[in-house]
């Protein structure tokens, strides 16, 4: 999916909503459990009930790779569903990859040829060679952490280095990277004061802004200081929407909970025109 693509599907479902198929079992209504793969059925009755409102899905690999090969697996009929059925929606792979390059080459590999997924997060600490294979696959976005949502983001981001925190020069740094054209960048919802210096250094990227909602964000604040021309922006929501009931309606209030985040969506790119 090109940049231009997910534009358009953000202003054809007016909305600019990520839903984070985040999947516990713990968490999931129990009849679930009785299915042939759990995961699976969860995400695809969530995924039914909100398609028409959201332009992305973001999976976090963790919550797969905890239950092995099974996890896997239902992570690839996962994928295969949304880019059978629902072409049109942008799909991440929350990796948080980052290695030396070699090794990045096969991450890239498996998410981009195997899995294909239209992007992956990546961490950035290992520096250019670390990204660069990434951003070397025409057609995929890499989708670097900037100034993450998490307490602990203080201990390194935002300290100062020579003059200036070092978020800040991360984010410049990699404005000179090969293929730099392809890279978008995570920026907390609850970091939404530092989003007018953000865009002062990457003014046309992509944001991905997870911590609306359950993690204290607020979509209004990202919104006045994130938005661009393009829009720009894609708020990911995961606990607050697919977890909002564990009864057997859960797809249907899920639905419920992100028709609302779309509707708030729909009135700031009202207000934009």
């Amino acid at each position: 999916m090109t940049t231009q693509e997910l534009v358009d599907q953000i202003w054809k479902k007016k909305s600019f909503l990520c839903v984070g198929l985040d999947v516990d079992l713990n968490k999931i209504p129990k009849y679930l459990l009785d299915t042939e793969d759990p995961i699976f059925e969860f995400n695809k009755k969530i995924i039914d009930a909100t398609h028409h409102l959201a332009v992305a899905y973001k999976p976090n690999t963790a919550f797969y790779e905890a239950y092995g090969l099974k996890g896997w697996k239902s992570l690839e009929k996962t994928i295969e569903y949304l880019n059978t059925n629902y072409p049109e929606v942008f799909t991440i792979a929350d990796a948080k990859r980052g290695d030396i390059g070699n090794t990045s080459a096969m991450y890239a590999k498996a998410f981009f040829e195997d899995l294909e997924f239209d992007s992956v997060t990546v961490a950035p600490y290992m520096g250019k060679d670390s990204i660069e294979p990434f951003l070397a696959f025409q057609g995929k976005h890499t989708i670097m952490l900037a100034l993450t949502s998490n307490q602990g983001a203080f201990d390194f981001q935002t300290k100062n280095v020579e003059g200036r925190e070092l978020y800040k020069q991360v984010l410049e740094t990699s404005k000179g990277w090969q293929n730099s054209e392809n890279l978008m960048y995570v920026v907390g919802a609850t970091k939404a004061e530092f989003l007018a210096d953000i865009r002062n250094i990457i003014p046309d990227s992509f944001l991905l802004v997870p911590g609306v909602g359950a993690q204290g964000g607020n979509l209004q604040d990202v919104c006045k200081y994130g938005i661009n021309d393009q829009i720009g922006l894609l708020i990911n929501s995961s606990r607050g929407i697919i977890y909002a009931s564990d009864g057997l309606d859960f797809d249907t209030v899920a639905g419920e909970k992100a028709k609302e985040l779309q509707q708030q969506m729909q009135e700031i790119l009202e207000a934009k025109k």
